[in-house]
């Protein structure tokens, strides 16, 4: 039996997001430069991003850039906006295909001009299709998202738009990039770094953490199933006792 096989269809994660590490190290250890090592990275978001879809999983999120992948050096900065246009350009057939919709969360007005065209047209032409929505998260940073959510809420209390009393999870959750997503279920770190690295803070709350020594560039679909079979074999409590679950 293969892993597939193992897979319960009736118990997958609803949201599914990765930080997509690894690249750099992959490349040096080959003796390449940075730029082949994200390169190849690409390679791997297209196989997991139809294998999700073939699943049925909903909800795809990835870690494309975050607000402090600004301060590499501008070289690799540049290969990795070029990389964004050229994928988008390409990707757009598969996304079409696989009836997938585009989606972008993060400060994407801090994008190069062309990456900003490409990506808002790809997420023009996906708009309809229904079947996954694959997020991207660009120029993003949880930290800088709460922050932008306190401010938006507070000027609306300044402006008695919004009572003190009123605010909770819900107001918060419409306040944050990602309002029109469920929260996550499972979060994927490859590389061998356990760390969350700013990314959906607020959202991963009762996320079940998965981490794998894999390095972005070498990891296929067997790797996710092996992840989504971890995480069925789990038991997610959101504060309960087993008891509770299971009378």
């Amino acid at each position: 039996m293969t892993l597939q096989d193992q897979i319960d269809k009736s118990r997958l994660p609803r949201h599914l997001a990765v930080i997509m590490d690894g690249n750099g190290r992959w490349a040096k250890k080959k003796g390449l430069f940075r730029s082949l090592g994200h390169e190849k990275g690409s390679q791997a978001v297209r196989e997991i991003v139809e294998t999700c879809a073939e699943l049925s999983i909903p909800y795809l999120t990835l870690y494309a850039f975050s607000t402090e992948n600004w301060n590499r050096p501008k070289f690799e900065v540049d290969t990795l906006m070029k990389l964004l246009v050229s994928s988008l350009k390409k990707e757009i057939k598969t996304l079409e295909e696989n009836n997938i919709k585009l989606n972008a969360i993060g400060n994407l007005d801090a994008l190069p001009n062309k990456a900003h065209r490409e990506l808002l047209d790809v997420i023009e032409r996906t708009k309809t299709n229904s079947k996954m929505t694959l997020t991207l998260a660009l120029s993003y940073g949880a930290r800088e998202e709460i922050i932008k959510t306190i401010k938006e809420i507070s000027l609306k209390v300044k402006n008695n738009l919004i009572s003190p009393s009123n605010i909770d999870e819900s107001v918060i959750n419409n306040h944050l990039y990602t309002r029109d997503l469920p929260d996550v279920d499972l979060l994927i770190r490859t590389s061998g770094e356990h760390r969350i690295s700013n990314f959906l803070l607020w959202q991963i709350a009762y996320a079940e953490l998965y981490f794998t020594d894999t390095l972005w560039p070498d990891y296929r679909k067997d790797h996710l199933f092996e992840a989504i079979l971890n995480y069925q074999n789990r038991e997610r409590r959101f504060g309960k006792t087993s008891e509770q679950l299971n009378p």
